[in-house]
């Protein structure tokens, strides 16, 4: 079966909204005939996926790329929930060690200390699924317990 035509079940949750991001990125049309699960394969990463990559290497621009599209899309599902702008902010040494914090306000709703950031990924779409959640829970609350800060 060629790539372009790669069968997925329906996705549903944070990666419905994952997609939702690339698919904007996506200017010329590249991507259009492209399914929902051939555009998250690059965030699936099986056990045995991770251990083919080396444990010490940088990151390139692509998972950078894909690094800052999956907050992205947290940042939209955040705000989407409270109804409060939330931007991310990222800083990153070139081996892929850093930090994310997404802001809103003057409210950081979300503090991520980033290593091997080379080997990014998921075990599993569910596994992506759960793991947003539980981000998109704690701002929310966050926001909740402090919404004069994230109001600023």
């Amino acid at each position: 079966m060629p790539e372009d035509t790669i069968e997925a079940p329906a996705i549903e949750g944070f990666a419905a909204a994952l997609v939702r991001q690339v698919r904007a990125q996506d200017t010329h049309g590249h991507w259009e005939t492209k399914s929902d699960g051939y555009l998250l394969t690059p965030y699936i990463l099986d056990k045995e996926a991770r251990r083919a990559i080396p444990i010490i290497g940088d990151p390139d621009p692509d998972t950078l790329w894909r690094l800052e599209l999956f907050y992205g899309a947290l940042c939209l599902e955040i705000e989407r929930r409270t109804k409060r702008m939330v931007q991310p902010m990222m800083k990153m040494s070139h081996e892929g060690f850093g930090r994310m914090v997404l802001i809103a306000g003057r409210l950081v709703v979300v503090n991520k200390s980033l290593r091997d950031v080379h080997r990014f990924g998921f075990d599993s779409l569910e596994k992506l699924n759960s793991e947003a959640e539980k981000l998109i829970t704690q701002a929310s609350d966050m926001i909740g317990k402090f919404p004069e800060v994230a109001d600023y």
